[in-house]
């Protein structure tokens, strides 16, 4: 027989109960501070490799180039981009000690769990929904992509507002146009813009194009690590090509001059992108097979067809772009790049923050300067390689 719970006992309970939950409240909200930092940790790494520092020649001639990066993951994590980091692999302090002149920051919004180059399944348990969670972003942020997207664009513009005018959002081509003038004046100043990895960012509906171009995103990929309803990823299950969506997202992307991004596409969606694209096109941050295998890395027709668009290619600096953990590793990939595109249409796109370990941070450039110098490369060739290429495409192609 059960013995009945007296009132005086059933308060004593939830007393104690709730002394309970109110001693375990610490517990979970330091949980929800330390587990995204100890992940972002283990995720993005720098390799464990010995590195030699760049020669002096390299370092001089680092310090006179213009310098710009196609892709960095780093609006995901809750770092203040205004400090310099003892984590991840980018914020302003080392953007300036590396001497970037134009960093894009570019924004992921769903990863599914288990994702991998061979084959990912785009229905699985998505991350990164778990990450705005834990990192307590807005609410709205934990069940919409769209709104993810936008909470990162507010991200960055909040940063630019209290950097004192060290960082620079650059939104079109006359912002461009005044940026290089004031940084010709001042070395120290970052300008950014904004891009998105996966247009499945849009949560179906093509009028939230508006929204993301109204708060500053000017290249946009269409796809990530899966197959969405734009078109094929090189890592999906269907690899396939465009969408009728697909089509229409590229049409009204290069109405309002913003730049479409092939990077993670299967093959049929780059032919595809590529056969109706009217403007330059970018692979942002990729390897190229010549040097390094596998369905992450693009082929030699795919660079020659980049380059007929008067786009670049942005080569990654995570070993399963270049096949090694050094800076001679994404020189070479580099070399390959160019002698089968041509130099103006190669670029830097590390995929610093994003999930990858890579030879060095954003500080370190030079160490790819000093690469590019024993791959033979002249110093002018350099300068476009590491900066003027993607100077050239945005000051053509933003609106």
């Amino acid at each position: 027989m059960t013995t009945p719970v007296t009132r005086p006992a059933r308060r004593k309970i939830r007393r104690r109960l709730a002394a309970v939950a109110v001693g375990c409240l610490p517990l979970v909200v330091a949980a929800l501070i330390w587990l995204p930092e100890i992940a972002e940790r283990e995720m993005n790494g720098i390799a464990a490799t010995t590195r030699k520092p760049p020669s002096s020649r390299a370092q001089d001639l680092h310090r006179r180039l213009f310098v710009a990066d196609l892709h960095a993951d780093t609006l995901l994590w809750n770092r203040d981009l205004l400090a310099r980091g003892t984590r991840g692999h980018v914020d302003l302090p080392r953007l300036q000690e590396g001497n970037v002149a134009l960093q894009a920051f570019t924004i992921v919004t769903k990863a599914p769990r288990g994702m991998n180059n061979d084959r990912t399944d785009g229905d699985r348990f998505n991350l990164v929904a778990a990450l705005s969670v834990a990192q307590l972003w807005p609410l709205a942020t934990w069940t919409s992509l769209v709104e993810r997207a936008l909470y990162q664009c507010r991200r960055l513009d909040a940063a630019a507002a209290r950097s004192g005018g060290q960082l620079v959002v650059i939104r079109g081509r006359a912002d461009l146009e005044r940026f290089l003038e004031w940084r010709a004046a001042n070395p120290k100043l970052v300008g950014a813009f904004l891009g998105v990895e996966g247009a499945h960012a849009l949560d179906g509906d093509l009028a939230n194009l508006d929204r993301l171009y109204e708060a500053g995103v000017r290249m946009m990929a269409l796809t990530h690590f899966f197959d969405n309803e734009l078109g094929g990823s090189a890592h999906g299950l269907v690899k396939g090509g465009l969408t009728d969506l697909g089509r229409e997202l590229i049409r009204r992307m290069e109405r309002k001059g913003m730049i479409v991004d092939l990077a993670h596409a299967s093959p049929a969606v780059i032919d595809e992108t590529l056969a109706i694209a009217t403007r330059p096109v970018v692979i942002s941050h990729t390897g190229v097979r010549g040097t390094c295998g596998g369905l992450r890395n693009i082929t030699d027709d795919q660079l020659r067809a980049v380059a007929r668009s008067g786009g670049v290619v942005g080569i990654g600096y995570f070993f399963a772009a270049v096949c090694g953990q050094d800076a001679r590793s994404i020189a070479r990939a580099i070399r390959h790049a160019a002698d089968v595109a041509g130099v103006a249409h190669v670029a830097l796109g590390s995929d610093y923050d994003g999930a990858v370990s890579v030879p060095f941070d954003t500080a370190h450039l030079a160490e790819i300067t000093d690469a590019l110098l024993e791959e033979g490369f002249s110093e002018d060739e350099i300068a476009l390689i590491m900066g003027g290429n993607v100077q050239r495409v945005l000051l053509a192609a933003l609106p």
